[in-house]
């Protein structure tokens, strides 16, 4: 996915000035996060991995991931090595990001995201994607706490890109002659 693929005519609003912004990629230069919302089906994952595709080509270190399965693989790393603080685990995925998940998360999980966020504020970007809004992820989250701490820190240093309209995949049905 790279930003010649978007469609710019396409029935969605959003701030194409920020857009612009964050496609020259100096939020990561200054170590901040990008929050990229909007309804099921205008492009969010498709905007994050096309600034991931820029980091690449720009030679940066990016791993794109959702966060269920970053949370299924942490907690598989705990299974397999039982005798490792969950912490330790925790740390091998401080160079990724993620888009948040849409179930609910239990206290491993909850600690793990929020590891997560605390190691990564001000030292690198995380780019998430939702369809929530953040303070809406508060009740996915087992420790309103930790949540409360770890939505403060991505939140306190992101830029976010609100995407509205319809669904690409609803214009992409197929239809018949």
């Amino acid at each position: 996915m790279n930003f010649d693929l978007w469609d710019p005519t396409a029935a969605v609003t959003y701030d194409h000035k920020l857009l612009d912004e964050l496609a020259s990629l100096r939020f990561v230069d200054g170590a901040n996060n990008v929050i990229v919302m909007g309804p099921v089906g205008v492009g969010k994952t498709f905007l994050a991995t096309a600034l991931g595709h820029t980091a690449v080509r720009r030679r940066h270190s990016v791993h794109f991931e959702r966060a269920d399965k970053l949370l299924k693989r942490l907690a598989s790393a705990v299974s397999t090595t039982a005798t490792t603080p969950r912490s330790a685990n925790s740390s091998a995925w401080r160079s990724s990001s993620s888009t948040t998940s849409l179930t609910a998360m239990d206290a491993n999980d909850t600690a793990d995201i929020y590891e997560i966020v605390v190691e990564r504020h001000r030292r690198v970007s995380t780019i998430i994607t939702s369809n929530r809004e953040p303070n809406e992820w508060i009740a996915l989250m087992a420790d309103p706490l930790l949540a409360q701490s770890a939505i403060d820190r991505l939140t306190s240093a992101a830029h976010e890109l609100i995407i509205e309209g319809d669904s690409y995949r609803t214009r992409q049905r197929p239809t018949t002659s």
